[in-house]
């Protein structure tokens, strides 16, 4: 039996990065380990290393830690950046950015980062503008191999969040995908753990270059995860 493919997980609280967690348990194949800036619960049955430490730590932590893969699922609101693009930007942009250099200054070659459908650094909308600012900044990078996810709108439940006007979109997406077809077809919703299962997926892949993978991809890679490792 090959060695597990040892992940450092970085956006460990949020959506995708939570399912990443549920996916993993039980996996002999994948060795996991959750790197975040606060406290919480490890699902039951996850044997998998939690280290809680501020960015300025994570440097250190990726040297000490040696992954083969480093897998970014962060990213905010606008409601928690209230509305303010500078905080929008330091989290999704600055914080994705400090993670891929801190990985490729100790060493790592493969990188996984969840961005979005319709990223583009020269969109109009803010939000897409920025997400295509950070998957160009991480083409710079070199990294050996690096994959880009760009889903639609995710469902799922995130854990301790309100946000009505989102949980509404969630609900109303089933419908709302009917009418988005040919090149919109992109942009339909898509659970939350399938890209979860898609990211594991990619980080077991070796291949070199640098992927984009929109909703179809997305679903592939998932669907070649494979059943549990024994």
């Amino acid at each position: 039996m090959s060695e597990p493919v040892r992940i450092a997980l970085f956006g460990s609280t949020g959506l995708v990065g939570s399912q990443i967690i549920r996916e993993a348990v039980g996996r002999a194949d994948l060795r996991l380990t959750a790197v975040a800036r606060r406290e919480f619960g490890l699902p039951a049955g996850a044997h998998m290393e939690l280290i809680v430490a501020g960015s300025d730590a994570w440097t250190d932590i990726l040297r000490t830690m040696r992954p083969d893969v480093v897998v970014s699922t962060l990213g905010t609101t606008w409601k928690k950046a209230e509305r303010d693009e500078e905080a929008f930007r330091a989290v999704d942009h600055d914080l994705v950015m400090e993670v891929a250099r801190a990985a490729r200054e100790t060493g790592a070659t493969r990188f996984v980062a969840v961005s979005s459908v319709g990223a583009d650094y020269n969109a109009k909308t803010f939000y897409l503008r920025v997400k295509g600012e950070t998957d160009r900044d991480l083409s710079h990078l070199q990294f050996k191999r690096l994959d880009i996810l760009r889903p639609g709108l995710l469902r799922g439940k995130r854990d301790n969040d309100l946000r009505v006007l989102e949980g509404l979109g969630r609900l109303a997406s089933p419908v709302v995908d009917l009418f988005l077809q040919g090149g919109a077809a992109k942009a339909r919703s898509i659970p939350a753990a399938t890209v979860a299962r898609a990211c594991l997926s990619l980080a077991k892949r070796k291949a070199s270059g640098r992927f984009v993978h929109d909703n179809d991809a997305i679903r592939r890679a998932a669907g070649e995860l494979g059943e549990l490792a024994a």
